[in-house]
């Protein structure tokens, strides 16, 4: 860290530090712009998809920020949106103005698009909030991307926040990009505005590293297959009943049609094994005309041996 004598720029210098350094703005920006623009086209498709009357979208301005500025006033009447991700717990952070609100509810339900839509000015109704998420989920999704250079973000997306949910909103300073979007033209339209940290979209979209995302993912998914086969493999239980104690003497007088008692208790001592290797004790009993065994309590090895001793 550079030294100064200016304390106010010291202090900028510090606080620099302690939430992160920011990149070349040159390459943040490169990268911000050319996630937006991958991303564009697959918007414009899902908002086909989910809106019966046309929407213009386009690509607005990319500028550096600081991520504290996204936070609205408590009196806003935008929608926002915090989307998580594998590597950061505000990966994306969207806001929908209370323009590209109305613009996409009379878009929804078939208003006049020659017509000019008015802003809401109060907090958006439930109806409002459930048309911007169908425009953050399209966005989110398209920003995400797939393979290497996805962000990871965890969808589907949490719930939205609006009017009061702002004063309770903490957010994590640090260098970011601010990405905004026109929805219905410039002229008279709403803006769809995203935030991300410079670091995550620098290291997402950074393809000469490995993308330990990816690889981890990869891993987990054949953990996962593995425990599957393995759970859906089929294994023979056997439950063993312990009869009495006899001496060797006795034992090599043994011959066939001679009938040997259960000893006091052992019913309650079976043993239920797969694979040769004990897992339950057991209650011997009969249901019926089925004889069954009442699992007890797992095997415990340590203690049986402790009692084979205490026994002897």
């Amino acid at each position: 860290m550079a030294l100064t004598d200016n304390p106010e720029l010291m202090r900028s210098l510090v606080v620099e530090r302690l939430v992160g350094a920011t990149g070349d703005p040159r390459r943040v920006t490169e990268a911000a712009r050319a996630c937006a623009l991958r991303a564009l086209p697959n918007v414009v498709s899902a908002f086909q998809e989910k809106f019966p009357t046309a929407v213009a979208l386009d690509l607005l301005d990319i500028e550096i920020v600081r991520l504290a500025e996204l936070k609205p006033r408590e009196d806003s009447c935008d929608a926002l949106v915090v989307v998580p991700s594998e590597a950061s717990g505000d990966a994306l952070t969207m806001r929908l103005d209370p323009q590209g609100i109305s613009l996409l509810v009379s878009a929804l339900f078939g208003g006049d698009p020659d017509l000019p839509v008015p802003p809401i000015d109060r907090p958006p109704s439930a109806i409002e909030r459930d048309v911007a998420a169908l425009a953050f989920e399209a966005f989110a999704k398209a920003l995400n991307g797939t393979g290497a250079r996805a962000l990871g973000l965890r969808l589907p997306l949490q719930p939205l926040l609006s009017g009061g949910d702002f004063r309770r909103l903490v957010v994590r300073d640090g260098p970011g990009v601010r990405i905004r979007f026109s929805l219905g033209g410039e002229e008279g339209g709403g803006v769809l505005t995203a935030w991300m940290p410079q670091r995550l979209i620098l290291e997402m979209r950074d393809t000469s590293k490995p993308d330990q995302r990816v690889e981890r993912a990869q891993a987990a998914d054949w953990r996962h297959r593995f425990s599957d086969e393995v759970l859906r493999s089929t294994v023979r239980i056997k439950a063993t009943i312990p009869l009495t104690s006899m001496p060797l003497g006795d034992l090599a007088k043994l011959s066939a049609g001679q009938v040997i008692e259960f000893g006091e208790g052992t019913q309650s001592e079976a043993r239920l094994s797969v694979r040769d290797k004990t897992v339950f004790v057991c209650d011997f009993g009969k249901s019926g005309n089925h004889y069954t065994v009442r699992i007890k309590q797992p095997f415990d090895a340590r203690q049986d041996a402790v009692d084979g001793l205490l026994s002897r």
